[in-house]
């Protein structure tokens, strides 16, 4: 299973740095890392975390916060995991991604980048492998068809919302609908997707051990 910060904020983060380091701070858990599209100038290493780059620092003085897209990506699913209907798999993981703190929004493959492509693009299509067994050429739905995993990568991408407790005093009303502004004081994360990484990487092993477990009750 591999997971990926994507962005935070309007920044993409760049990942060969950031899966590296991460590779190197998860104590043992290979083959799990953390890729990006590029906060410019704060590219994690080991000497220093991505907690210290100019964006975060930046926003953490300020009291502000930013959301985050984060993409989990399971690997070596068997096909037909899932049902046709009611519990299909792509629909309990966006139901456990979006069970999930601070999370607004769940695609799956293309997701909603799919409403911009023709059928022709949309469409999975497939040749025989060198293994007997069909080999897609894409894999715009993300490794679930009709409920079912077709046994390519599992992949699921989350939007998680700016936290809200900000230093920022915003406008509000009390009990009594009197006129009012409210700060948070205390901790602040200026940036929770980073902690929803490995949060977003359980709930996606969950679901899948379960219908693997339902799979294995049903044919044995």
């Amino acid at each position: 299973m591999i997971d990926h910060l994507l962005g935070a904020g309007q920044a993409k983060i760049r990942g060969a740095q950031w899966c590296r380091w991460v590779r190197m701070q998860s104590s043992g858990r290979a083959g799990i890392g953390a890729r990006s599209n590029a906060i410019p100038s704060s590219h994690p290493t080991p000497k220093r975390p991505l907690s210290g780059g100019p964006i975060w620092t930046v926003l953490r003085k300020q009291g502000s916060s930013v959301g985050a897209v984060i993409e989990i990506v399971g690997e070596g699913l068997p096909p037909g995991l899932g049902e046709p209907i009611y519990d299909k798999l792509d629909a309990d993981l966006a139901k456990a991604m979006m069970s999930i703190n601070a999370v607004k929004g769940v695609e799956i493959g293309a997701g909603f980048g799919s409403a911009a492509l023709t059928g022709e693009q949309n469409a999975d299509e497939m040749r025989p492998g060198n293994d007997g067994r069909p080999r897609f050429l894409s894999n715009q739905a993300g490794g679930v068809l009709g409920g079912l995993s077709t046994g390519q990568d599992l992949v699921v991408r989350f939007a998680v919302k700016p936290t809200s407790s900000i230093l920022t005093p915003r406008r509000t009303v009390t009990t009594e609908m009197e006129e009012t502004e409210i700060v948070t004081k205390g901790r602040h994360d200026p940036c929770v997707g980073i902690r929803a990484v490995p949060v977003g990487e359980a709930m996606m092993a969950l679901v899948v051990a379960d219908h693997l477990l339902r799979h294995r009750g049903q044919i044995g």
